[in-house]
């Protein structure tokens, strides 16, 4: 990606343990594999595994961080700002179309572990969206793993990952977060797991459509970007994940969709552009 020279946000705050580029706080990337494998492989919350290998417990508050965050300013940090303001003028244009008001979310750049609104967020729960306090957590040790351990290098694969994460503000700021909050209460786990899935695959295909409009707004893309990005896609799919760490796959546990969904979503918005495409609520198999 060209993405030098380009616009950053101003919804990026930058919470790292020691300032860009310094020590990382808590545990390295080993243990976070560790800790996401184990949660794969016994369904249960990274972010609690985390816990126990650190000797703390998992708590649930508002951030406790006080006062404003730096910029980022080192190379993947500034990267990950040139993405979030490219999303925010491309969902800023689609709901003026729509006669609403985006309203962007901040981006929150962290270490180790950081107190949010939906509880303690750690490494090992990988990039997430808090609807509680609409913001995206990102440690960027993600993208190491994402490199080294899921085989999806790449700056757009970076890209991706962001434009997955706006997509779950754009379900929240829609409506399409608190409907599932209250399906919840009325349906059972294996059926909130499927539906959980569409929600998933409708936030790739969000990021596809951010990324057909920013290549039209800023022709950015190069050769092998959009591989890039859909290798990553392919590269979270839930039987990928389950086959590499627990040997077979489980279809009724997937929550975020198989490797060829996810590809498939994230592709229709891309070739699309439309959000009307993007409906996985609605398809009759997602």
């Amino acid at each position: 990606m060209r993405w030098q020279g380009h616009k950053e946000s101003s919804n990026v705050e930058d919470r790292r343990a020691g300032g860009p580029g310094g020590r990382r706080a808590g545990l390295g990337l080993g243990t976070i594999v560790i800790a996401v494998v184990a949660a794969w492989l016994f369904g249960v919350d990274p972010r609690m595994v985390m816990g126990l290998l650190e000797g703390v417990e998992t708590v649930t508050g508002s951030s406790t961080q006080q006062g404003p965050a730096p910029k980022p300013t080192d190379e993947t940090g500034r990267f990950v700002s040139v993405v979030l303001a490219s999303t925010e003028e491309t969902w800023s244009q689609l709901f003026a179309q729509g006669g609403q008001t985006y309203q962007p979310p901040k981006l929150v750049l962290y270490s180790g572990r950081i107190d949010t609104a939906c509880g303690l967020g750690a490494a090992a729960s990988g990039p997430f969206y808090c609807p509680g306090d609409q913001r995206l957590y990102i440690d960027l040790s993600f993208f190491e793993l994402m490199r080294e351990r899921l085989g999806a290098p790449g700056d757009f694969a970076q890209a991706y990952v962001v434009a997955h994460e706006v997509g779950h503000h754009v379900q929240n700021l829609l409506g399409t977060m608190a409907q599932m909050e209250r399906a919840r209460a009325r349906v059972s786990e294996s059926q909130y797991n499927a539906l959980s899935v569409r929600l998933e695959l409708q936030a790739d295909c969000y990021a596809g459509v951010w990324a057909n409009h920013s290549q039209q707004a800023r022709n950015w893309l190069e050769r092998g970007d959009i591989e890039e990005g859909l290798g990553a896609a392919s590269a979270v799919g839930d039987d990928r994940i389950q086959k590499q760490s627990q040997g077979v796959v489980v279809p009724d546990a997937f929550t975020h969709g198989s490797s060829a969904q996810r590809v498939r979503w994230f592709r229709a918005g891309l070739d699309s552009g439309r959000v009307s495409q993007c409906d996985a609520f609605s398809a009759r198999t997602p």
